[in-house]
């Protein structure tokens, strides 16, 4: 059995790049960056960024072409593919990732966005702990159901 999958999520390097194929499926190209951190042989704390080419097609191009730009927060979750063509009697190669699916993250500037990278203070813990939640309930009818009149 083979598995061809990749899961990444990182922020988009440029804007995305839409366009159509001569069939007039629509394609849109992003960048994508994810980065990693790591301790060196002397015990140093580095950090290394990979970039990666993403292509994504169909209706989903078109969604991700409309609401994502750089420096936005995104999953793609799809497969690599390399592919090549001959310019100029040169053989040339592109490694990308094919998205299945892409899964757009918080918005700069949004309440999640803005939880996600302030940690809460002290003060504000410690008032959402003492703070009574509030729950959903069902509201039940007041009658009594009679099982004889269901019709089932």
């Amino acid at each position: 059995m083979y598995l061809n999958r990749v899961l990444l999520i990182g922020n988009l390097t440029r804007d995305p790049q839409q366009r159509a194929l001569p069939s007039g499926m629509n394609v849109t190209e992003i960048g994508l960056a994810t980065n990693r951190t790591y301790k060196d042989k002397n015990g140093q704390r580095q950090e290394s960024t990979d970039y990666h080419n993403v292509v994504i097609f169909g209706r989903q191009a078109e969604t991700t072409a409309q609401y994502l730009h750089k420096g936005d927060t995104a999953m793609i979750e799809g497969r690599i593919q390399t592919r090549s063509w001959e310019q100029n009697g040169e053989k040339k190669y592109r490694t990308e990732i094919v998205a299945d699916r892409v899964q757009f993250g918080p918005k700069r500037g949004s309440a999640a966005a803005t939880q996600a990278e302030a940690p809460q203070s002290a003060t504000k813990k410690s008032a959402a702990k003492n703070a009574p939640e509030e729950l959903d309930t069902i509201q039940y009818p007041e009658e009594d159901i009679d099982p004889d009149e269901i019709p089932f």
